[in-house]
């Protein structure tokens, strides 16, 4: 599984026009799913996401994790994030996993992200077209691979 993390002051999710999910000061996250990912995968990167600490202390030090400032995160799946780009220019997209994997664990990052963090997590819509705008703060961008723990 991989993440891509960014620190927000906001966040929006659209679909057909509509707001769909929103959130003030926290977390955006797209996750990305590829076949072969596990619970394992899912409850490290929950954790992780959760435990993360990029937000500024009183000091202006990233010190501080989601949980500490009492943030909001909203979370949305993209399959895109599985992309090969190593041949030619169209990306391939034969590692996602299909709907059977990547749903239950997509919908089991986001129960226990809000396990972790005592609040609800907002979420996008698996597979809908939405429209994402965000304001990333400072700007903060963390990307995380379950396959790259060390």
């Amino acid at each position: 599984m991989r993440l891509v993390i960014q620190r927000v002051t906001d966040a929006t999710v659209r679909i057909d026009g509509s707001v769909h999910a929103s959130i003030g000061k926290g977390l955006f996250i797209l996750v990305g799913v590829e076949n072969g990912d596990t619970v394992s995968d899912m409850e490290w990167l929950a954790a992780k996401a959760a435990a993360l600490r990029i937000f500024n202390d009183e000091q202006g030090v990233m010190n501080r994790s989601v949980l500490d400032i009492g943030g909001e995160v909203l979370a949305v799946s993209q399959f895109t994030l599985t992309a090969s780009t190593r041949k030619g220019n169209r990306p391939s997209y034969i590692r996602a996993a299909g709907h059977d994997l990547a749903v239950p664990l997509y919908e089991a990052f986001c129960e226990r992200l809000s396990l972790l963090l005592g609040r609800p997590v907002q979420t996008g819509e698996f597979g809908a077209d939405m429209q994402c705008s965000l304001t990333n703060d400072g700007p903060v961008t963390i990307i995380i691979d379950s396959r790259i723990r060390e």
